[in-house]
């Protein structure tokens, strides 16, 4: 293990009382380096830019056509979620997400069960995207298989994580230049085709498609674009590696979803206007996943097919899939020092400062996981299902955990934050997930049983979840709101947010 407690607070001192882990029973022992530039960057890069390359042929097929619309209100119902995020995050300054956060606002096997819902999102997601960055790989060099190309990108990003979070800082930064220079070629390239009368020209089909609309189909679209948000909750993994106020998590998320949010709308619908035949795309869907792809060669040719299909293996095989990597291996960590996974996974590495262990089982997952699925047609389309609905049931109960822990224990009056915000959020979430594919919705109630499964045998074996300073916590809210609701000023970690 990494560091002693005093070695904690002092790495952590940039962030003030309110975010060290000792208040909550834990060891500091993740290094404190990163900024709020570090984390909206990672969440960023976690959502990718140019995420629509290559998912957008399914969400153009679920959506009837209407990508913009999907992508707009996925962009809302994660907005509510990152308000939520962000409450949960000031109260809770730790690792472990929705996990910790259900665990210490409702109760710690509610935390159990939401940590074990969202194990199936962070899980699936590295294996989704590596499959997805072999597959572009493989259409540009079809004589490597896509498994060689998986297996190269999951030996590198385990090599740049196990080097330590600032290592992974780092070349986040690089990526994120590199993926918006090639968004701006698309969309100028892209502009400029429609203008000289290539594709159907301009048109507002894609936000709206009067022949088409109908509220079940766009959220049962959504369930597929919200694919493409799915990071910006990876940023609260990071608490404990957060160097400034607890501020700093919140503000990075929703700055980080707005800002991909409207690079998502941008690149789908121009690509949709350049669709060659939207009817067949509709019909017969993008098994393949080169719809979008074959929008840019209808724009500018081979070259701009090519390079955004580069840009896609790299972006999704290398830069999201490392910090997906880090997020799960983060999750991991968190539910194995509370003795609700193998302790094995909560060693820390000394020197480098990652939990070690988890990182490299969730490389080996990922790695058996998209080979699995490459031998699949609809490898991608089904993951992608799959991965959305453990997400979503993980965002359900952060927004229970909103209210519980702050309207219902801390009497709070800020109703708009604190239950009109979260109560919105569920209802929204509710519903898209009612909408999800139907394969979706049985592996994630099949997943769920399990879940329940193996908290009943934690129970019958005496080991009831259980986290540290549980009854602390929950008799002091840490939003700086004293149990009456009265006004009170913010901790004095946050007075410079």
């Amino acid at each position: 293990m990494a560091g002693s407690s005093s070695a904690g607070r002092a790495r952590g001192s940039g962030g003030g009382s309110e975010s060290g882990v000792e208040q909550f029973g834990y060891e500091q022992q993740l290094h404190r380096s990163l900024s709020f530039w570090d984390l909206l960057v990672y969440g960023l890069v976690f959502m990718v830019p140019i995420a629509p390359f290559g998912i957008f042929g399914s969400v153009f097929q679920g959506s009837g056509g209407m990508v913009v619309l999907a992508y707009a209100v996925g962009m809302v119902a994660m907005m509510f979620t990152a308000l939520s995020y962000a409450q949960m995050s000031r109260a809770f300054p730790m690792a472990g997400s929705v996990y910790s956060y259900a665990g210490r606002g409702i109760a710690a096997p509610v935390g159990f069960i939401s940590g074990w819902m969202i194990l199936l999102d962070y899980v699936l997601v590295p294996g989704l995207l590596y499959l997805i960055s072999g597959v572009a790989m493989n259409t540009l060099v079809p004589a490597v298989p896509v498994w060689v190309w998986l297996t190269g990108f999951v030996v590198l990003n385990t090599v740049v994580n196990y080097m330590g979070i600032e290592m992974t800082a780092k070349v986040n930064k690089v990526m994120l230049v590199g993926e918006l220079a090639v968004l701006v070629v698309f969309l100028a390239v892209g502009i400029t085709a429609l203008a000289q009368g290539k594709g159907h020209g301009f048109s507002f089909t894609p936000l709206y498609d009067a022949g088409s609309f109908s509220w079940p189909l766009v959220f049962g679209a959504v369930s597929v674009a919200v694919l493409s948000f799915l990071g910006f909750d990876g940023i609260s993994m990071l608490a404990e590696e957060n160097k400034e106020s607890a501020r700093a998590i919140g503000r990075a998320m929703v700055a980080a979803l707005v800002l991909a949010a409207a690079l998502f709308i941008a690149q789908t619908w121009v690509a949709s206007l350049l669709v060659e035949d939207p009817g067949k795309l509709v019909a017969e869907g993008d098994p393949g996943g080169t719809a979008f792809y074959d929008a840019a060669r209808n724009a500018a040719g081979g070259w701009l097919a090519g390079l955004t299909a580069a840009s896609t293996a790299i972006a999704w095989g290398f830069a999201n899939s490392l910090v997906a990597q880090a997020a799960t291996s983060r999750l991991l960590y968190a539910m194995a020092r509370d003795r609700q996974l193998p302790p094995f996974l909560a060693k820390v590495h000394r020197r480098h400062g990652v939990p070690v262990n988890a990182t490299l089982l969730v490389a080996a997952g990922s790695l058996v996981l998209g080979i699995a699925m490459a031998a699949r047609s609809d490898g991608i389309t089904l993951l992608s299902t799959l991965v959305n609905f453990g997400a979503l049931s993980g965002f359900l109960v952060l927004h229970v955990s909103v209210v519980t822990h702050y309207v219902v224990r801390g009497r709070s009056r800020r109703y708009w934050a604190h239950l009109a915000a979260p109560v919105i959020g569920f209802a929204i979430l509710a519903y898209v997930v009612v909408n999800a594919q139907v394969a979706a919705q049985r592996l994630g109630f099949v997943w769920l049983a399990a879940g329940l499964a193996v908290l009943a045998g934690l129970i019958v074996i005496g080991r009831r979840p259980a986290l540290s300073a549980m009854e602390q916590v929950a008799a002091s809210p840490k939003d700086g709101s004293p149990r009456d609701g009265s006004p009170a000023s913010p901790p004095e970690g946050d007075k410079d947010a």
